[in-house]
């Protein structure tokens, strides 16, 4: 029998819609014995009525991510001014970017430990994506661990097998243990299939790395810029008082909610950069309810350090003008 609500399994005409196949039941045992029954049954429902909404839902009115008539009128003024092949290249062309976070109380064991951050892959959007991404990790070495950011697929509703393909490629080249996050274009149902590449998905939960006893804290929260999904509360029940800790958010739209509840660092992406800028790297369009110099690099508020990943993938055209795509490696440093 049965058990899921027949919303979360979808009828014949929601599948004709959105393509998106029903959970098994299996999985949504396990992901709600992790997450409580009733988040992911929020969860699934929202994705079910307003994945696609344009207007309203999140923490932004206008979503032009879920504008798919604009795509073909942005790919065509690009291709008449003659910025199409070039955003195309620049777009494939990943920087490598290093940065440092000192900490007053980072555990001698962590001294160096360095974390590589991937954001906003959106691995679907072309067939030459992934390739471009795997060239990119192979110049990478020496990092402890890999950290994901959220926004696998390219589209924020509908199928999501090809990005679980791709991502199964990209897998191979990254070393050490990985974590991730869901972002804004991601459904919950694609976590069964990230996790069994070895992606352990943190939904609102935290883990801990532990080097000669001592131990470093990551936490990661389920989406909190669309499906607002987001519980911080229990993401850091597990973590000790006055233990160093990083947290995982596809946006930095928490950055006011992660200092007040004491977090070290916070790693984001979603922003992309604003990925289409004019020149000297100002961005066009943020989308992001946040401070425009907390969307792209290193920052800081109150005792809390933050950065923004530009992302290393591409939203709605895959071009990129005037803000390069990077992936990051973070060190740890003791003050």
């Amino acid at each position: 029998m049965n058990l899921i609500p027949e919303i979360f399994s979808m009828n014949a005409s929601d599948y004709a819609r959105y393509r998106c196949p029903p959970m098994d039941e299996s999985h949504y045992h396990r992901l709600a014995a992790r997450v409580g029954r009733c988040h992911l049954d929020q969860r699934l429902g929202i994705e079910h009525d307003r994945e696609a909404w344009i207007f309203g839902q999140g923490r932004t009115f206008f979503h032009i991510e879920n504008w798919y008539s604009i795509h073909s009128l942005i790919r065509g003024a690009l291709r008449l001014s003659l910025l199409l092949r070039r955003g195309r290249r620049n777009a494939r062309c990943m920087e490598i970017r290093r940065h440092e976070f000192v900490f007053e109380h980072l555990p001698e064991a962590f001294e160096g430990f360095t974390l590589l951050q991937l954001s906003d892959l959106h691995l679907d959007i072309a067939a030459d994506m992934p390739d471009a991404l795997i060239e990119a990790l192979r110049r990478v070495e020496g990092y402890d661990a890999c950290v994901l950011t959220g926004d696998y697929r390219v589209k924020t509703f509908g199928p999501y097998q090809q990005a679980l393909d791709a991502m199964a490629r990209v897998r191979e080249y990254l070393h050490g243990p990985v974590y991730g996050v869901l972002g804004n274009h991601d459904s919950i149902r694609m976590t069964p299939g990230l996790e069994a590449l070895g992606i352990r998905i943190l939904l609102n939960e935290a883990e801990a790395f532990e080097r000669g006893g001592q131990k470093l804290w990551l936490a990661g929260i389920d989406d909190p810029h669309y499906f607002r999904a987001d519980n911080l509360e229990k993401a850091t029940d597990p973590i000790p008082e006055g233990a160093v800790s990083i947290l995982l958010s596809h946006s930095p739209e928490m950055y006011r909610h992660a200092a007040y509840a004491r977090f070290d660092a916070m790693l984001s992406g979603h922003t992309h950069g604003g990925q289409i800028c004019l020149p000297g790297g100002v961005p066009i369009i943020i989308n992001a309810n946040a401070p425009r110099e907390l969307c792209n690099g290193p920052w800081r508020y109150q005792a809390m350090q933050g950065y923004t990943s530009a992302g290393a993938g591409s939203c709605i055209v895959d071009v990129r003008l005037n803000c390069p795509p990077e992936i990051t490696l973070h060190t740890l440093r003791r003050k």
